[in-house]
């Protein structure tokens, strides 16, 4: 049953030299960590935070520890079985491959129109440009990379730089607003309200729907499979994870900052842009732009990593696609998703929002296949003995994931019709 992936950027899983499983390792973290962070999670945040102030570090401890049971188990059988989630998920379960393709290709649309409505937002504030222009703008970069003979390297060089230009301005604007961190960190352990709403929207918003098999993915495509890439894949996913996680409650931080200082925030009107009006409100015009340059390096990382995700579950369908045939794919899905950011009058903001508890409310079902597969479908591993410890784990984090979509697939799909 075991099927080896071809990879698209020359690599093969044997006689890799230690340069290339470098990049191919810092590759996947930046994929997995962009696609945590992008435009959904920056805005989700904003929103959150507004609500809930302080009381929102738990949503953001949650999110992190929900990360780390996921990521680890889906990194590991993904690494072992040199297979694709989709194809896993068959083997373990006949039939149930599809379904998941489906799903996360049908929730990588939807947070792709969002993502393509962030970088709209992001040149609007960085620039100044009608949000429209600006998502249409993003789009079309992001379709030109795909269609790049390079294409892999431009995808790793782009998420990289932008990543670490995220990461530098976050840290500049928390410093800057000066939040209340001794409140913060109290009531991350110890919340003052828990509303798994929001917590079932940042869980999707940074490890839901096809965020939870980017960097997967991206290390199979690379080659970087088999038990001899295990303990550096496992590192990759900490680092990932850790890098991921500061970022996060830095974020929550720099907006927690303005929150406190009694400025109000406008989180459901029409032309809503909380996290611009923060940013903008801690460092005035200087902190508008800077915004506007995080916004829209999450957004364009967002789009590359949905649409290249979401297009890798295609291949259960087809199972002989080159890899130039899987790039024009990906462009006809970056094209598709422009096309209904045009269409859709939802506001940018609120679709970000609920396109992170949608895919929230896919994650319990592919991580639940893929539990069952390490626990019962050793033969997919050649046999591997799976650490009971991190089953156990990833059984306890889909009962927490099943019961909050549970709790929250009301209040989620009511943000569509929210004013």
């Amino acid at each position: 049953m075991e099927q080896t992936s071809t990879a698209p950027d020359g690599a093969a899983s044997g006689g890799m030299s230690a340069k290339t499983r470098r990049g191919a390792l810092i590759a996947a973290i930046f994929l997995m960590a962009t696609s945590a962070i992008g435009p959904g999670f920056i805005t989700q945040t904003a929103t959150f935070t507004t609500r809930l102030g302080s009381a929102f570090a738990f949503a953001i401890l949650a999110s992190i520890l929900i990360d780390f049971v996921v990521q680890l188990n889906i990194w590991r059988i993904v690494t072992l079985t040199k297979m694709r989630a989709s194809d896993i998920a068959n083997a373990a379960i006949p039939g149930t491959g599809y379904v998941l393709a489906i799903l996360v290709i049908v929730g990588g649309l939807f947070f792709n129109i969002g993502n393509i409505g962030g970088g709209g937002l992001g040149l609007n504030a960085l620039l100044g440009l009608d949000p429209k222009l600006g998502g249409s703008i993003s789009a079309l970069l992001a379709i030109g990379i795909f269609l790049s003979h390079r294409a892999g390297v431009a995808i790793d060089r782009v998420i990289v730089v932008a990543g670490l230009m995220m990461i530098v301005l976050t840290v500049y604007v928390a410093f800057v607003s000066q939040p209340p961190v001794g409140d913060a960190f109290f009531q991350t352990f110890l919340p003052s309200t828990i509303d798994f709403a929001t917590i079932t929207t940042i869980v999707g918003g940074t490890v839901g729907g096809y965020i939870t098999y980017s960097g997967a993915h991206r290390l199979l495509d690379k080659g970087t499979v088999g038990i001899e890439n295990l303990g550096a894949v496992n590192r990759a996913a900490l680092t990932g994870i850790a890098v991921t996680g500061v970022m996060r409650y830095v974020l929550f931080l720099a907006i927690l900052g303005v929150v406190a200082s009694g400025v109000a925030i406008d989180v459901t009107g029409a032309g809503a842009n909380p996290a611009a009006q923060a940013f903008q409100a801690a460092a005035g015009d200087v902190g508008m732009r800077i915004f506007g340059a995080i916004f829209w390096a999450a957004a364009i990382t967002s789009v590359i990593g949905a649409a290249y995700t979401s297009v890798s579950f295609v291949t259960v369908f087809k199972k002989d696609m080159t890899e130039r045939a899987r790039n024009i794919a990906t462009v006809i899905f970056i094209a598709v998703s422009l096309f209904f950011y045009i269409i859709i009058t939802t506001p940018p903001a609120q679709m970000l929002v609920f396109v992170g508890g949608l895919n929230g409310l896919i994650l319990p079902i592919g991580l639940t296949i893929f539990i069952y597969a390490g626990w019962a479908r050793s033969d997919l591993m050649g046999g591997y003995r799976y650490p009971r410890w991190l089953l156990i784990l990833g059984a306890l984090t889909c009962a927490l994931t099943w019961y909050m979509g549970y709790k929250s697939i009301g209040p989620i799909f009511a943000l569509l019709t929210a004013a």
